[in-house]
């Protein structure tokens, strides 16, 4: 079975449920493998107009190269696609870009709780590119080691200019396929199995980063974000209430309890 996710939709069917929060801002799934259960979020609109053209422009102006540079001997054979070097100079903008987006993404920062933002790629996919089914590593870095507790994926054009290219998340169920508009994003659990399928026409471009964050554990950080979710309810009915006190520290003890410095 397939299911695709695109901005604004959600599907839900047994092992998964969908929801659409803040007028459209956040939507979320839930999917099985192996019994366990995965939190999948996308954002719209997370770099502005104008940082959408300077990363564009800079994507034009970049040297691409085989992106098998990054990947393990084990998944050379099943990676085809390009990606700017790592360490040319429109990696580290791009990266600054995204890093202050994400800072002021208040829905992002309270579903992710994040530490680091690393290992940014830059990748394209041209017609019968593709990434076949993988599991990115553990631990990424390289002068310092960081946890990959997520991976997002910021999509920089739009889903008509090219068939294919869908980022495929693979659950107990079948496949959840994501392709989203150009500046939104999705993040989900890094240890999920997931694929870029084939593109068939035009040419995918994506920015892919990992996260480290304060909170190491999925069903942690899914507790504190329904209640930072239940905080944002209760505020508007008259502000601070004993409701809101008791929700607010039970929040704080929590992400107190489970975070890590």
């Amino acid at each position: 079975m397939v299911t695709e996710l695109r901005q604004g939709t959600g599907a839900a069917d047994g092992s998964r449920r969908s929801s659409v929060e803040a007028g459209g801002a956040l939507v979320y799934s839930y999917f099985g493998h192996k019994g366990r259960r995965g939190m999948i979020l996308t954002f719209p609109e997370v770099v502005s107009e104008s940082e959408h053209r300077e990363i564009l422009g800079m994507v034009a102006a970049a040297e691409f190269v085989d992106g098998r540079e990054t990947a393990s001997p084990l998944l050379a054979g099943s990676k085809d696609n390009q990606q700017i070097r790592r360490d040319a100079a429109q990696v580290q903008a791009v990266t600054e870009i995204l890093l202050g987006a994400l800072r002021r993404n208040s829905a992002f920062c309270s579903a992710v709780y994040p530490k680091q933002l690393h290992s940014l790629l830059v990748s394209r996919y041209r017609e019968g590119m593709r990434y076949g089914p993988h599991v990115d590593r553990a631990l990424m870095g390289e002068a310092t080691l960081w946890r990959t507790d997520l991976s997002v994926t910021l999509f920089l054009n739009e889903p008509d200019q090219y068939a294919g290219g869908e980022l495929a998340l693979e659950s107990g169920s079948g496949a959840f396929m994501v392709k989203l508009p150009a500046r939104a994003l999705v993040c989900y659990p890094t240890g999920q199995l997931h694929q870029v399928r084939p593109v068939t026409r035009g040419e995918r471009l994506a920015v892919v980063a990992w996260i480290q964050s304060h909170v190491r554990e999925t069903a942690a950080r899914e507790v504190l974000r329904d209640l930072a979710r239940t905080l944002e309810i209760l505020r508007p009915q008259g502000g601070q209430s004993d409701a809101y006190d008791l929700v607010n520290k039970t929040h704080m003890n929590l992400l107190r309890r489970w975070s890590e410095p």
